[in-house]
């Protein structure tokens, strides 16, 4: 056999190694979800691609197999072939007769490892990782029919494998679940990438974040709720109506904490537009009354299934805590609605220093999110930006209060009553110095 032919058997097999190399870190590190795509869109060899993820056993120890004896002959033609032919070229060099077979067949191994590693190693893997899927599907056809011709010594490999591992007490197999926190990578991931925008990013995290969340902290606080009371007279029903843009009005008894039912301002208009006179207890409904700790998922649920839309929120021991409506549940996924939206959504205007100015309704964890905060001190207690303030005080608020936590400073800038109405966010001066 001939050096040129020798030589190149042992490009052929270095190549092989790179093809089995590429192929085994391709499959392995294809996304699922791309892959389903390419197989909707009916590309070929997605299917057997998807086949080979799923269930990286048919095909990890062919791969293997054939790496495995790959080496070997490469270093048996290296050592048979190109050594002596090299020793035998060295050992005419006066001077290197005594070791010219020791410096061939090192410059052979040092050759070979190197076309290994370039060729062999490094070029396939860094292909396989710039486009996983492309070279799965391209590659999955062969490694699925050379695993069916291995199988016999891939089943030996197999049972001899878990044996070894059973021994070890590594028996078990790891789960493959995907965790909310690889979701929230991704897409993560895909926003940096320019695959998501902006605000297709924000709206999937509240998404996320919505099923952690309970109905009290998406509620219009009983403080806010807009109601009637159910002896309010025609002309008082009526100057409600138009001073106010809600849909459904609470009826309460008195007070608020004494909540009867739910009015629709269509069904007070009807009569009024029909000539009839103005009886709010002809108009008067039961509401639909959730526990204050639901998620607010199944609230959603609930109230899609309610007439009205509407649901009185109580708490354990069944006071009136507040409403809660689908608009709500929307907002929290989509941001604040409305006909004339808010310069920033969410309650939140940026100013030309970089400060926030935050209504003290917003939502907290939207704040934890926005200043990437590892944890906000006894969260679950609070669901508010407001509230937020309370625990960081833990006294009576007031205006012109200021307090500095986690690298950032939180000033009070307006009171509502005793209801903390605006906050002023921005870098402690202290932390940044």
């Amino acid at each position: 056999m001939g050096i040129a032919i020798e030589i190149g058997v042992i490009l052929l097999l270095v190549l092989l190694n790179g093809v089995f190399a590429m192929s085994e870190l391709a499959i392995v590190s294809s996304r699922r979800v791309r892959l389903l795509g390419l197989q909707r869109s009916g590309r070929a060899g997605a299917s057997t691609a998807l086949e080979l993820a799923e269930d990286p056993q048919r095909f990890l120890p062919t791969v293997q197999v054939g790496i495995t004896l790959v080496g070997v002959l490469a270093g048996a033609f290296a050592g048979q072939g190109l050594a002596q032919r090299l020793g035998g070229l060295l050992a005419q060099i006066p001077g290197l007769e005594t070791y010219a077979s020791q410096i061939a067949l090192g410059l052979v191994v040092l050759g070979i490892t190197y076309l290994s590693l370039i060729l062999g190693e490094l070029v396939p893997k860094q292909l396989a990782l710039r486009n996983p899927e492309a070279v799965a599907v391209l590659v999955a056809r062969p490694m699925s029919l050379l695993s069916r011709v291995a199988a016999p010594m891939v089943w030996l490999l197999s049972r001899s494998s878990a044996l070894v591992l059973g021994l070890l007490g590594a028996s078990k197999p790891v789960s493959t679940t995907i965790t909310e926190e690889e979701v929230r990578a991704a897409v993560a991931e895909g926003a940096e990438a320019g695959a998501l925008e902006r605000e297709e990013h924000h709206m999937i995290e509240r998404v996320l974040r919505l099923a952690d969340k309970p109905v009290r902290a998406l509620m219009t606080p009983r403080t806010e709720v807009e109601w009637i009371d159910r002896n309010a007279g025609p002309e008082e029903v009526a100057a409600r109506l138009r001073a106010s843009t809600v849909t459904r009005f609470v009826v309460a008894d008195g007070r608020i904490d004494n909540v009867v039912g739910v009015v629709a301002a269509k069904d007070l208009l009807d009569q009024i537009l029909t000539g009839a006179p103005l009886d709010l207890k002809a108009a008067l409904r039961q509401a639909s009354v959730l526990p204050d700790g639901l998620s607010a998922l199944d609230g959603l649920a609930r109230l899609r299934k309610d007439p009205l839309g509407i649901a009185l929120v109580m708490d354990e021991y069944g006071s009136f805590e507040g409403v809660v409506t689908a608009s709500d549940l929307l907002e929290a996924i989509v941001g604040e609605l409305g006909p004339a939206p808010a310069p920033q959504a969410g309650g939140v205007v940026e100013r030309h220093d970089g400060s926030l100015l935050l209504d003290g309704m917003m939502a907290s964890d939207e704040l934890r999110a926005r200043l990437d905060l590892p944890g906000l001190p006894g969260e679950g207690s609070y669901h508010t930006v407001a509230g937020l303030v309370l625990a960081l005080l833990q006294r009576v608020p007031r205006e012109g209060d200021r307090i500095a936590w986690a690298g950032w400073r939180f000033e009070i800038i307006d009171m509502d009553g005793r209801r903390i109405d605006k906050v002023l966010v921005s870098q402690d001066p202290s932390s940044t110095g």
